[in-house]
């Protein structure tokens, strides 16, 4: 069975490239013809003879195309907005079959109108969907003079977009929104982010939002190593069970996370690593495991400020017993072990592939000997390259009117990167 995903761009009848065309014209009766009803309206005008039928949820529409092959059907078209691979259904479709069996023809898409209308290059833009998402999963955006392409749903509105880039300490942001976009009536209007938050008026639902973010600096920083006080914590913003900036900072430059990598945080306290490792990584998975109750509650609260919602999982649970249903991990960092050291060395160990990266923190002497001895194994297995600092922090403060300097806890760090038995001479 042959699959065709076309593109049907903006307008209100689907001005489609003479391949795509081509394909309509050959449909059969036998074959079918699969969109919504705004999508096979806007096809009428090239006439086929095929059975439609509406969009049904993905799982089910799998269901029927595996179905029609199974009898045997030799073509089925699917209709999509815009372009089918610039999110739309173009990219579900490639992940569900084979690439001898799909053929995508391509838009232009309501992103492109949008950028064509303001002049607007794309390539200088970044584009965010909030179609279906948590929409504050756009704070990791929200930085100062980013331009930003927002698709948008019935709930994550112009309104709740402003909203948030209020709430983020950017709202002398330019915000322009793009109704109707090819249709009759399009519409496009600027607005700042202050105004339009207070916007009574409903949008069309076919509109996106094109942000221009303000230069005043925002509420969450452009650069790593946000400041302690950013976070909730169990004992008063900042001064709680989190790894301290300096630290931070050390951890994300030793664990190096590369995109689509799945991570562990053992002992995750109020979220501080976990926090500042799901927002640099969004293409990663960062699961961030803790079973203290108050700071598991914390550690939400700071997803949900930090807008860490998609790629920030929160398992509650000690370890190592709650890692036995984690997808396998790249990168490992154990910030506490409560009591559990020693297995959980030889557990994470285990489950780590060639090249994976442990990272343990230690501060405690007992936590330091049992490190040690895990880097005996290694060193006799000869299977792991390493290395550690211990880092000692002063920080500025005053007493009595002076300015002293008041020492923190020195923090050891030990990298391991797994290699084969015998590799490390």
């Amino acid at each position: 069975m042959k699959i065709h995903v076309i593109g049907l761009g903006i307008n209100e009848q689907a001005q489609l490239p003479k391949e795509a065309q081509e394909v309509l014209a050959k449909l059969t009766e036998t074959d079918k013809l699969v969109g919504s009803e705004r999508q096979l309206s806007m096809v009428k005008m090239y006439g086929t003879t095929a059975q439609t039928h509406l969009l049904p949820k993905l799982k089910d529409l799998k269901h029927h195309m595996d179905e029609w092959a199974s009898l045997g059907v030799q073509r089925v078209v699917i209709l999509a907005s815009g372009d089918p691979l610039y999110y739309g259904i173009g990219a579900w479709v490639h992940r569900s079959f084979s690439d001898q069996e799909v053929r995508f023809y391509p838009n232009v898409s309501s992103i492109q109108a949008a950028c064509h209308r303001l002049g607007i290059s794309l390539q200088n833009a970044q584009v965010f969907s909030v179609h279906g998402r948590p929409l504050a999963s756009i704070r990791t955006q929200l930085h100062p003079s980013k331009t930003l392409l927002l698709l948008t749903d019935k709930t994550n509105n112009p309104q709740a977009i402003a909203k948030e880039c209020v709430e983020m300490g950017l709202g002398l942001s330019e915000l322009f929104v793009c109704e109707r976009l090819g249709y009759e009536h399009e519409r496009v209007v600027r607005y700042t982010a202050n105004s339009l938050a207070h916007v009574e008026d409903a949008f069309d639902p076919l509109n996106v939002v094109i942000v221009n973010t303000s230069a005043q600096p925002g509420r969450l920083p452009s650069t790593p190593g946000f400041k302690d006080s950013l976070f909730v914590t169990d004992k008063g913003d900042g001064q709680g069970m989190i790894s301290k900036r300096e630290v931070r900072l050390a951890v994300l430059s030793y664990l190096g996370v590369e995109a689509k990598e799945v991570v562990w945080d053992i002992g995750a306290g109020c979220g501080g690593v976990s926090v500042e490792l799901a927002y640099w990584n969004p293409e990663s998975e960062v699961f961030a495991i803790e079973h203290h109750e108050t700071r598991l509650s914390c550690l939400e609260a700071n997803r949900e400020r930090f807008g860490v919602v998609k790629n920030l999982h929160i398992v509650q649970g000690r370890a190592p017993e709650a890692l036995a249903n984690l997808p396998a991990p790249k990168r490992v960092f154990i910030g506490g072990s409560d009591g559990e050291m020693q297995a959980l060395l030889d557990e994470v160990w285990q489950r780590l592939p060639l090249g994976g990266v442990l990272l343990v923190n230690a501060v405690t002497d007992a936590t330091m000997m049992e490190t040690m001895a895990f880097l005996a194994k290694r060193d006799a297995a000869q299977d792991a390259y390493d290395e550690s600092s211990t880092l000692q922090v002063y920080r500025g403060e005053r007493l009595a009117g002076k300015r002293i300097r008041r020492p923190h806890l020195p923090v050891s760090l030990w990298r391991f990167e797994k290699c084969l038995a015998g590799e490390k001479a």
